[in-house]
C-alpha cells in the first residue's frame, strides 16, 4: 500500500520495492545486481509517476467484437528528463514503458562545498505552444538536499510547463529535501521509493545507499 505524506507526495511500499530496497542499500552489492534491482523499483516509480498522463478513448476491435479502450492522448507532450548522470538509471526503464516520451537530459553536478548545483547542460526538443498539454517526468534517483531538484523544476517552469504537470520521480528521498521541493513547488507531484531519516553534514542521505551514479557506474573510488 502506498503512503501520501502530503496531498503532493507518494511513497511506494510494496514487499518486492522493500526486498530490493535491501539490495540497492547493501555496500557489498555489485554494479550488476545494483542495476537489476534498480530495474525492478523503476518499473513501480514509473508507473505511479506517469498517472496524469492524460488518456483518450479509441474504439479497438478484438477477436470477438468492437470494445472502447483508454489509451494516452496523443495531443499531449510527454517529457522524461533524468539529471545527469544518476538520473540516466531511471531513464531505460522509462523509455521502454513510454516509448512516445522527448527524452530532455539535465547536466548539474553538486559543489561539494556549497552544496548547491552547478549546470553544464540542458538538452531538449521543441516545447508545444499550448503548455497545458506538456508533461514531464524529473528522474533523480536521489532527493537529498533539493537544490537540484529546485532547479531541475524551475528550469521546466521557466519553459513554461505548468507546475501541476511536473512529476519529481526518486528512489529515495529525504524529510529535508521534499520539504524543500514540496514547499518550493505545492502543485508539483513527488513520487518516491524510500523516505529516509535525513541528511549527514556533507548533505547526503542517511541510511542512502551511498553515490548513486558511482554504484550504477562502477566509479566507486578504490
Amino acid at each position: 500500500m502506498n503512503t501520501v505524506l502530503k496531498k503532493n507526495v507518494t511513497v511506494l511500499n510494496h514487499p518486492v520495492i522493500n526486498h530490493n530496497l535491501a539490495i540497492i542499500r547493501n555496500k557489498k552489492t555489485d554494479t550488476q545486481n545494483f542495476k537489476q534491482a534498480l530495474k525492478t523499483i523503476s518499473y513501480a516509480l514509473i508507473y505511479e509517476a506517469s498517472k496524469n498522463i492524460p488518456t483518450k478513448t479509441i474504439e479497438v476491435e478484438t477477436p470477438l467484437m468492437k470494445t472502447d479502450c483508454e489509451v494516452f492522448d496523443d495531443n499531449s507532450q510527454l517529457i522524461i528528463a533524468p539529471i545527469l548522470r544518476a538520473g540516466l538509471g531511471f531513464c531505460e526503464t522509462a523509455s521502454e514503458i513510454l516509448p512516445f516520451a522527448n527524452i530532455h537530459h539535465i547536466g548539474m553536478y553538486r559543489n561539494e562545498e556549497t552544496l548547491e548545483p552547478v549546470w553544464y547542460y540542458d538538452k531538449d526538443k521543441k516545447i508545444l505552444e499550448d503548455k497545458s498539454r506538456v508533461y514531464t517526468i524529473i528522474l533523480d534517483p536521489m532527493l537529498a538536499t533539493g537544490n537540484s531538484a529546485l532547479d531541475a523544476v524551475k528550469n521546466f517552469i521557466n519553459k513554461g510547463v505548468r507546475e501541476e504537470n511536473i512529476v519529481f520521480m526518486s528512489l529515495i528521498s529525504s524529510p529535508e529535501g521534499i520539504e524543500k521541493l514540496s514547499n518550493a513547488y505545492p502543485a508539483i507531484r513527488i513520487v518516491t521509493a524510500s523516505l529516509d531519516k535525513g541528511l549527514n553534514s556533507k548533505g547526503y542521505i542517511l541510511p542512502g545507499l551511498g553515490d548513486a551514479g558511482d554504484r550504477i557506474f562502477n566509479t566507486i573510488p578504490e
